[in-house]
C-alpha cells in the first residue's frame, strides 16, 4: 500500500523517510513550485523559512534533551542539521541552503520514496498532513471542514539578515554568552557578532524602534502572537525595559574594549557556513522596510549595515489538538490519517520534526496490524504529546519543548529540586534512559540503518 505524506517541509521529509526506512512505499506530496508561499524561496525540500538554529545541543536545555531523544530514533533531519552545521554556539545551527539540499537529495534518492509536485485539496485516507503554519487555502478549508471545528491563526515574524562586510568589527565583538561553544572546530573567539549598547544608545533605539511605522493591514490589529516569536518592536512596547530581558541582555557578554558590562546587546548569529550572512538574533520585526534599515542601523556596528533579507510577517494556522484529534494526533474517526509539524500546535524546528518522527513510526504500525505509541511524559518528546493531547481547548495556543511539560521528578530530595542545574541534569538522565526503553520494548528501530 502506497503511503501519502501531504508537505515536503521538516516534519513531512522526517516521516516519508521514518514510513521508507520501514519498508513502505511513499509519495510525499510539495506544492511549490508550481504553487509558492508566503514564506519559501525555493522548491527544496525542508527549506528553513525563519531562523536557521534547531537551538541548543546541550541535554540540560529542553530542545536539547528532545534532539537527543530524536536521535535515539533515527532522526533524518537532524542528520543532515549536523552535516549543514555552522558555528553558533551551544545551539544547532546550520547553512540553510546547505542543508535543504541535503534533505532534498536523500529524500529524492531513496529507493521508497516518490516527490510528487502539486498541491493536494483532500486530506489522505493512508498518509500524513505536514502542511505547516502556511498551509494551502483550499486544504485548510477541507481540514476545518473535516475536524467541525476552526483552525487558530496567529503570524509569525522573521528576522532580517544582513552582510558580514558591512558590520563594523571596530565595534562588534565575537563571543559567545559565557563563552560556551559545542561545535569542535569551531573557534575560541565565540560564535556570535555583538553589539555593546551604552544606557543612552539603548534609550535612543527604543525610541525609534517603538516610533516606527510598521504593515498594518486589517488583519494585523488584534495580532494573536505566539510568545516564542514576538516582533521586536512589540516586545519593546511592553515595556522599556523588556528587550534587555529577553534578546538584548547583556549577561554573560562582556565588550573587551570596554571596563563596564554593556547596558544592552544585539547578537548576531552566522547564516551560513562561510560566514557571509548574520542573522539579527530575536529581531523578528513587521516594520515597514524602509523603517527597518533606519532603525536597525542605529545599532552600534550596523550603520553601514547591508540587509540581505528584511524580515516580514507571515500567517501561521495550526489546528486545535486537543479538541480534534487523537492522542497520537489523527483524526478521530480515521486513525491512519494523522498530522505532523506545526500544524499540530508544536512550534519550532525540533518539535515539528518530532512530530514528523513519530507520525512516520505510528503510521507504520497501524498499518503492521499495531497500535500507536507515544513516548512516556517523562520524556520531552511525551510530553509534548501529552500537552497536545490534554491542553485545554478553549485557549490553546503553540507550545515549545520546555522543563515545565515534564512530569516532576520522583524520589528525589527537596535540597537537590532547588539546584535548578542539577534537576535539568536528571530530568535529561530519566528522558534519554526512558526514550532508549520505550523505543527498545516497542522495537522502534528503523528496518534500514
Amino acid at each position: 500500500m502506497t503511503v501519502h505524506v501531504v508537505g515536503g517541509g521538516l516534519a513531512g521529509s522526517e516521516a516519508a523517510w521514518q514510513l521508507a526506512e520501514r519498508g513502505h512505499d511513499v509519495v510525499i506530496h510539495e506544492m511549490r513550485p508550481v504553487r509558492g508561499t508566503a514564506a519559501h524561496k525555493t522548491d527544496r525540500l525542508g527549506e528553513l523559512v525563519c531562523s536557521n538554529t534547531f537551538k541548543s545541543t546541550e541535554t540540560t536545555n529542553a530542545h536539547g534533551l528532545l534532539k537527543a531523544e530524536m536521535r535515539a530514533l533515527g532522526s533524518l533531519i537532524l542528520a543532515c542539521a549536523d552535516e549543514a552545521r555552522v558555528p553558533g554556539g551551544s545551539a544547532l545551527t546550520v547553512d540553510r541552503a546547505l542543508f535543504a539540499q541535503g534533505v532534498h537529495e536523500r529524500i529524492h534518492g531513496h529507493a521508497r520514496i516518490t516527490v510528487s509536485r502539486e498541491e493536494v485539496r483532500e486530506l489522505p485516507d493512508v498518509g500524513i498532513v505536514a502542511t505547516g503554519p502556511l498551509t494551502s487555502d483550499a486544504l485548510a478549508e477541507r481540514i476545518r471542514a473535516r475536524l467541525g471545528v476552526e483552525s487558530l491563526a496567529f503570524y509569525d515574524a522573521i528576522a532580517p539578515v544582513i552582510a558580514v562586510e558591512s558590520i563594523d568589527q571596530d565595534i562588534a565583538f565575537r563571543a559567545s554568552r559565557w563563552g560556551k561553544e559545542t561545535m569542535e572546530g569551531a573557534g575560541e573567539d565565540g560564535a556570535y557578532l555583538n553589539c555593546a549598547m551604552t544606557r543612552d544608545e539603548y534609550e535612543a533605539f527604543i525610541d525609534a524602534l517603538t516610533t516606527a511605522d510598521q504593515f498594518t493591514a486589517h488583519e494585523f490589529d488584534h495580532v494573536p502572537y505566539f510568545e516564542g516569536c514576538m516582533p521586536v518592536e512589540e516586545m519593546a512596547r511592553r515595556g522599556r525595559e523588556s528587550l534587555r530581558f529577553g534578546p538584548m541582555k547583556p549577561v554573560g557578554l562582556q565588550d573587551p574594549r570596554r571596563a563596564s558590562r554593556p547596558h544592552a546587546v544585539v547578537q548576531l548569529r552566522q547564516e551560513d557556513r562561510a560566514g557571509r550572512m548574520w542573522n539579527l538574533v530575536g529581531f523578528q520585526t513587521r516594520l515597514r522596510i524602509p523603517e527597518q534599515a533606519r532603525v536597525f542601523r542605529l545599532i552600534p556596528g550596523l550603520a553601514q549595515a547591508e540587509f540581505l533579507r528584511f524580515g516580514s510577517i507571515h500567517r501561521n494556522s495550526y489546528v486545535n489538538a486537543p479538541a480534534a484529534l487523537t492522542p497520537h494526533l489523527s483524526l478521530r474517526d480515521a486513525p491512519t490519517t494523522l498530522f505532523a509539524g506545526q500544524i499540530t500546535g508544536v512550534e519550532g524546528y525540533t518539535e515539528s520534526s518530532a512530530t514528523g518522527l513519530l507520525a512516520g513510526i505510528n503510521l507504520s504500525r497501524l498499518l503492521r496490524g499495531e497500535t500507536p505509541v507515544v513516548p512516556p511524559p517523562t520524556t520531552m518528546m511525551g510530553a509534548l504529546y501529552r500537552y497536545l493531547r490534554e491542553a485545554d481547548p478553549r485557549h490553546f495556543q503553540p507550545m515549545n519543548a520546555n522543563f515545565g511539560l515534564l512530569d516532576e521528578l520522583d524520589g528525589v530530595p527537596p535540597r537537590v529540586l532547588k539546584d535548578k542545574a542539577r534537576k535539568r541534569e536528571l530530568f535529561a538522565e530519566r528522558g534519554l534512559a526512558q526514550v532508549s526503553a520505550w523505543r527498545d520494548a516497542h522495537a522502534l528501530a528503523a528496518a534500514v540503518a
